[in-house]
């Protein structure tokens, strides 16, 4: 990964507070033969707002959240990350730069316990000649430190952390995948329809750890198709629509059918405002 810095100010719009955004998109383009998956996309995400991507079956939502985590690598366009402009080029780029992908299907290992998924790839083994020569893992220490980080997010149903994860609830599984993403996050969270098949309680509890997320001051992309969940935490909507920003808008200016309308083409987009 590279990085060359540029002023928050050139980078265009800034939040209604004034504030830079943390990741912002200009101008990314990815193709696929002929198919178009991402024409031209803008995207801004500020400092602890929740900004859900929503859009039809072939909008672009999934290619614009590879581009911007280094799953694929755009055709053009520009990425920027606290006002540096970055190239990553695998997913672990991404990583190191501070930013947690959840994708839709979790990603874990359903035979190992809580906190060997939590600390998957990023295992801390024990200190002195038993870590260093003998290579034995921390299993206590990854124990301890999942448990404070599970229960730091107000995750109430995930209680012990040498329970094997296929025993666990597709919500409580979601849970888990969350609550890693935000022990090693330092700029942002990418959740990738982090309720699709959950029960309503379940959803409840994905929806409760989204906005602990962002109490803690991470902001979150949420991408999803269910319109309730959307509208319930998220701060603004980016509204793709044939590999295009149709346009943002918020809760406060729309409604979900409103916001659905767009989605689909029923109704025109209206002009972007400072949202």
């Amino acid at each position: 990964m590279s990085a060359q810095t540029v002023e928050p100010t050139e980078l265009g719009r800034l939040s209604a507070t004034g504030q830079a955004p943390v990741l912002q998109a200009r101008g990314l383009v990815k193709t696929f033969g002929r198919v178009v998956g991402l024409d031209g996309v803008d995207l801004e995400l500020y400092p602890g707002e929740v900004l859900a991507i929503i859009g039809d079956n072939g909008a672009g939502k999934s290619t614009l959240i590879k581009a911007l985590t280094g799953a694929l690598i755009p055709d053009a366009g520009e990425i920027y990350l606290d006002g540096q402009r970055v190239h990553f080029r695998i997913p672990q780029d991404a990583r190191d730069a501070g930013i947690e992908t959840v994708y839709q299907n979790l990603a874990v290992a359903p035979a190992l316990d809580i906190a060997s998924n939590m600390y998957l790839g990023r295992e801390q083994r024990r200190a002195g000649i038993l870590g260093s020569v003998l290579r034995m893992l921390d299993k206590r220490g990854m124990r301890e430190q999942a448990r404070d980080k599970i229960s730091g997010l107000g995750i109430a149903t995930v209680q012990n952390m040498s329970q094997s994860v296929e025993t666990l609830s597709g919500g409580q599984r979601q849970a888990v995948a969350v609550a890693r993403a935000a022990a090693f996050a330092t700029r942002l969270v990418v959740l990738d329809e982090p309720t699709a098949a959950l029960g309503v309680k379940e959803t409840g509890q994905v929806l409760r750890v989204i906005e602990e997320l962002r109490a803690t001051g991470l902001p979150v992309i949420l991408i999803s198709h269910n319109m309730a969940d959307v509208f319930e935490v998220a701060d603004r909507i980016h509204i793709a629509r044939l590999g295009r920003r149709a346009t943002v808008v918020t809760p406060k200016t729309h409604t979900a059918a409103e916001a659905v309308a767009i989605m689909t083409g029923a109704v025109p987009p209206p002009p972007r405002s400072d949202v």
